[in-house]
């Protein structure tokens, strides 16, 4: 989809605004004279015994006398960009659903106020119109054409917006395929042809390669399905001159059942969604290759399916992972940390300067967390209130977890190197990364992030739709603080 947008740093007026069915209003905390419509929106609030100042809390929509329809909201000083989303998400929702070819976006206060306001206005409405996967008869996506700015013309495209938006529209995407459309066979060649279609380097590990490689960790979760088209998948965007090597992993566990361990109804439902951490890995890439950010980005993909079957790995198997270690099997359903085990080998061998995996890894993050932000644990401490930074940046809501040793005794076998987990609960998401940690090599500073917040009904900060892309924006900021070091 392509939005064409078109900037005017005038005020709009009621005239300049007869062209236009859905607009958008966003207004400075300290209430402004002669806003279009502005007697309407008096007469509505009155009606429903509101004041200027709760559209600081709860958008309203009017009708217009060409008949048609403008919501209105206020976002005070004090809120932090998360809030400031949420609120244009709710503001944008009315006027979206009505599916508009073109949307007016008026954005009114001090020159700082309305940069700010158009910039998060454009993207939450641009994000919201990305095409989704939609398998009704009946479907009508929301075709947005154009996009109208009033109050302020930036000196640029936003072409960093598109960017994250591109890359969030991916990730939704491909998180949102129904497991039939998404086999490992089928997102293996959509990552080559994306790979292809961006000048990025493309590279397999199938199931033969991983087994010759002595990468048991992976082979045993990957066995158990057929047909055998499980691979760990390596793409790299190469610029000229880059000025930090990173590597970003990604859990792509395209449907689990949790294996042996089969998971009941109602847990096993959306867990073609295991994948998300891969489709945030691979729509980071695309936004980081967009903005031609100076960072050589190695992209590490974990593509497999848990599947029930004779030749699955089993509890108290022993295998050995790629670096050597031996593991001692509890539950087949901790599944992506045996698959991330492998990969987070093969990626810390390139020796980046920073390595971060995503992975819809543990049910004890959801436990911790809720589905309203997502946790993140780290070897080296620094990065970890770095990644809250990048959060807060991004509006993305990030909280940090310890990565103490003394969780180590836990994961203590009799007959191997490590268990895989451990049955009695309590910290299951710190056990999963003290596991994970095993399998880094030659220290490289690594970032995990556990992505609690991957889908939350009625959508999450600037995002409608359930499946929320979480973790674009958060990742492209982390890249960018990397460039400020």
């Amino acid at each position: 989809m392509s939005i064409k947008l078109h900037q005017n740093a005038a005020n709009a007026d009621e005239i300049s605004l007869n062209k236009h069915q859905h607009i958008l209003f966003v207004l400075p905390e300290i209430e402004e004279e002669n806003i279009p419509y502005e007697h309407i929106l008096k007469t509505k609030l009155k009606r429903i015994k509101s004041e200027y100042k709760e559209l600081g809390s709860s958008p309203v929509t009017i009708d217009l006398p060409a008949g048609g329809l403008a919501s209105f909201v206020v976002l005070g000083n004090e809120l932090n960009i998360f809030q400031r989303h949420t609120l244009l998400r709710k503001a944008a929702k009315p006027l979206l659903d009505e599916k508009p070819d073109n949307i007016a976006l008026c954005v009114f206060g001090n020159t700082a106020t309305r940069e700010a306001h158009a910039c998060a206005a454009y993207y939450v409405v641009t994000v919201n119109a990305a095409d989704l996967p939609n398998r009704k008869k009946d479907s009508n996506p929301i075709q947005l054409k154009n996009v109208y700015i009033y109050g302020h013309q930036a000196a640029h495209d936003y072409s960093y917006v598109n960017a994250r938006v591109a890359g969030n529209a991916l990730c939704r995407q491909l998180t949102m395929t129904p497991p039939n459309e998404l086999t490992p066979e089928i997102y293996r060649k959509k990552l080559a042809d994306l790979a292809k279609e961006n000048g990025w380097q493309h590279e397999e590990f199938d199931m033969p390669t991983l087994n010759k490689m002595g990468a048991g960790a992976f082979y045993a979760v990957a066995q158990g399905s057929e047909p055998h088209d499980a691979a760990i998948v390596h793409l790299s965007y190469q610029p000229d001159n880059p000025r930090k090597h990173i590597a970003i992993i990604g859990k792509g566990i395209c449907f689990d059942t949790g294996g042996h361990n089969l998971k009941p109804a109602k847990y096993m439902l959306g867990m073609h969604e295991d994948m998300n951490g891969s489709a945030v890995a691979t729509g980071i890439l695309l936004a980081a290759s967009k903005m031609q950010l100076p960072i050589k980005i190695d992209c590490w993909l974990a593509i497999a399916q848990n599947h029930i079957s004779p030749a699955a790995y089993k509890q108290n198997d022993v295998v050995t992972a790629l670096n050597g270690m031996t593991i001692e099997i509890v539950h087949t359903d901790a599944e992506g940390r045996m698959v991330l085990a492998d990969t987070l080998t093969l990626a810390s061998r390139q020796k980046p300067d920073l390595m971060i995996d995503f992975a819809t890894l543990t049910g004890s993050m959801i436990t911790a967390l809720g589905d309203r932000m997502s946790g993140v644990i780290s070897n080296k401490p620094e990065l970890a209130c770095k990644a809250i930074s990048a959060g807060t940046r991004a509006g993305e809501r990030i909280v940090a977890f310890p990565y103490d040793d003394d969780f180590d005794s836990d994961l203590d076998s009799d007959i191997a190197d490590i268990k895989q987990c451990t049955l009695e609960g309590g910290g299951d998401h710190i056990h999963a990364a003290r596991f994970l940690g095993k399998f880094i090599e030659n220290d490289t500073p690594w970032l995990h992030t556990d992505l609690s917040s991957a889908n939350r009904k009625g959508g999450l900060g600037a995002l409608q739709s359930d499946t929320n892309g979480f973790g674009v924006g958060f990742g492209i900021e982390m890249l960018k603080m990397t460039l400020e070091t």
